[in-house]
C-alpha cells in the first residue's frame, strides 16, 4: 500500500463517522419537529404517548421499506382520526377502537392498489375537492366544543370542572398565544414548532401556580414497555371507522406532492403513489395492533426537510430509531400525562380551527362555485350533518359523524345531476 492509499484509509473512517453523526443529529431534529403533535394527539384520545412514539418509528420504517426508502417523509399520529377515535373510544374502548382502525388501514391498501390500477383519476372524481372539502371542515369544527371546554378547565365533554376557571384561562391563553407568535414570527427552525413552544410555556406557567402533579412521574420506571393494547373485532367500530380513511388517503397526495416539490422530485412516478399510499396503509395497520394512533405524513417535517435541504431519507430512519427508543423511557409517557389539560385545550383551539380551514382553503384552491345550486347542496348537508350531529341507526348499529358525512358526501355527489354546460 503507498502512501496516498494509507492516506485514504486513514481518513475514510472518520469522514463516514462524520457523516453518520450529522444524519442522526438531523434525525433528532426531525423527531424534535414532529414531537409536539405526535404526542398531543394520544394525549386528546387517551390513548398512551409511548406507544404513539413507537408507532410513529415503526409505522416510518415500514412507509421506507414501501417505498424503498425514497422519499424523506415521517410518519405519526394523524389529527383527522382524533373525533372517530374519542368516539370510538368512548362508545366501544380501546381495543374495538384498534379493530376499527385496522379496517382504515387495509381501505388504505385497497386504495393504493386502486391507484396503481386505475390512476389516481378514479379517486378524485369519486371524492372531489367539493366532498372532501367540507368533510376535512365538520373534522376541525365538530371538535370545536371539546378545545373550548378544556381550555377553559373542564373535561372534553364539559360534564367535569378539573381546574378553576381563572387559572385555566391564564394557561389555555398563555399556550395559544404563544403558538400564534411562534407560528407568525418565528425565524429558522423555531418556526416549525409551534406546538412545542406553545406547551412549554403553558407548562411552565402551569408550574408557577402549582397545579401540576409530578405522582405519576416518580412512580413510574425509568425503562419499561409501553402499555400495548391488542385490537379486539368489533363489527361497530370497523364500519365505523371505514369511511373516516376516505379525507385523509385524498390529504396523502397532496403530502406527496408537497414534498416532492420541496425535494424536486416527482414521487407520484417514483416510487409511485400506489407505493406511498400502501406504506401508510400498512403503518397505519401496524399501528393498531399495538394500540397505536394512525399514521399519516407530517407537514411539519416536510417544512424542515425544506429549511434545512437536507433530503436524504436515512435521517428519517434515524428519527425513527430514536422514537422506538424514546417509547421505552416510562417516566418520558409519564411526564406527558402530567400536562395540564387547559394548556393542551389552548393549543387544540387552533388545532382544530387549522383543520377546518385546510377543509375551506381546499373549496377555495380548486375553485369550487357554491353559486351553483349543485354544490351548494353537497356542501351545505354535509356541514350540517356533522356539526349538528345527524345519526342514522339500525338496532345497536348507528352512523354519524365523519363516517356519515363521507358517505352522504360520496352518494350526494355521484346521484345529484351536474350542472348543463350552455
Amino acid at each position: 500500500m503507498n502512501s496516498a492509499e494509507k492516506s485514504d484509509a486513514h481518513l475514510t473512517p472518520p469522514a463516514l463517522a462524520d457523516t453518520g453523526f450529522k444524519q442522526a443529529l438531523a434525525g433528532t431534529q426531525m423527531l424534535f419537529v414532529a414531537f409536539g403533535a405526535l404526542v398531543l394527539m394520544p394525549l386528546i384520545t387517551g390513548l398512551d404517548p409511548n406507544v404513539a412514539l413507537f408507532t410513529a418509528g415503526v409505522g416510518t420504517l415500514i412507509f421506507q421499506l414501501c417505498t424503498k426508502r425514497q422519499v424523506p417523509i415521517f410518519l405519526a399520529s394523524s389529527f383527522a382520526f382524533i373525533a372517530p377515535i374519542l368516539y370510538g373510544v368512548q362508545t366501544w374502548g380501546i381495543p374495538a377502537t384498534m379493530s376499527g382502525l385496522m379496517t382504515a388501514g387495509l381501505v388504505y391498501v385497497l386504495l393504493s392498489q386502486l391507484v396503481r390500477w386505475r390512476g389516481t383519476g378514479l379517486l378524485t372524481r369519486l371524492l372531489p375537492p367539493v366532498v372532501v372539502g367540507p368533510v376535512i371542515m365538520v373534522i376541525g369544527l365538530g371538535l370545536a366544543p371539546m378545545a373550548v371546554n378544556m381550555a377553559i378547565g373542564k373535561s372534553g365533554d364539559g360534564a367535569a370542572e378539573l381546574m378553576p376557571h381563572n387559572i385555566a384561562l391564564w394557561l389555555s391563553l398563555s399556550a395559544l398565544l404563544t403558538t400564534l407568535l411562534v407560528s407568525t414570527m418565528a425565524k429558522g427552525i423555531f418556526r416549525l414548532v409551534p406546538i412545542t413552544a406553545g406547551i412549554t410555556v403553558g407548562y411552565g406557567l402551569a408550574l408557577y401556580f402549582g397545579v401540576v402533579d409530578f405522582t405519576p412521574v416518580r412512580e413510574a420506571a425509568w425503562l419499561s414497555l409501553p402499555l400495548f393494547v391488542a385490537p379486539e373485532w368489533h363489527w361497530q367500530a370497523v364500519l365505523f371507522m371505514i369511511p373516516v380513511a376516505i379525507a385523509p388517503a385524498i390529504e396523502h397526495i397532496g403530502d406527496v406532492l408537497a414534498i416532492g416539490s420541496v425535494t424536486g422530485k416527482d414521487y407520484i412516478k417514483k416510487p409511485g403513489l400506489h407505493r406511498t399510499l400502501l406504506g401508510d396503509g400498512l403503518a397505519t395497520g401496524a399501528a393498531s395492533l399495538f394500540g397505536g394512533p394512525p399514521n399519516t405524513t407530517y407537514s411539519e417535517v416536510t417544512g424542515a426537510v425544506m429549511l434545512t435541504k437536507n433530503f436524504n431519507p436515512v435521517v428519517m430512519t434515524w428519527a425513527a430509531g430514536f422514537a422506538i427508543t424514546l417509547a421505552f423511557v416510562g417516566k418520558f409517557g409519564a411526564l406527558m400525562l402530567t400536562i395540564p389539560t387547559p394548556v393542551m385545550g389552548g393549543i387544540m383551539i387552533l388545532l382544530f380551527g387549522s383543520i377546518a380551514t385546510v377543509g375551506l382553503n381546499s373549496l377555495i384552491k380548486h375553485q369550487v362555485d357554491l353559486s351553483q345550486a349543485r354544490n351548494l347542496c353537497i356542501v351545505a348537508v354535509i356541514l350540517v350533518f356533522g356539526i349538528g350531529g345527524m345519526a342514522f341507526g339500525l338496532g345497536s348499529f348507528s352512523l354519524q359523524g365523519i363516517s356519515l358525512c363521507g358517505i352522504v358526501g360520496i352518494l350526494l355527489n355521484v346521484l345529484l345531476p351536474k350542472a348543463r354546460s350552455r
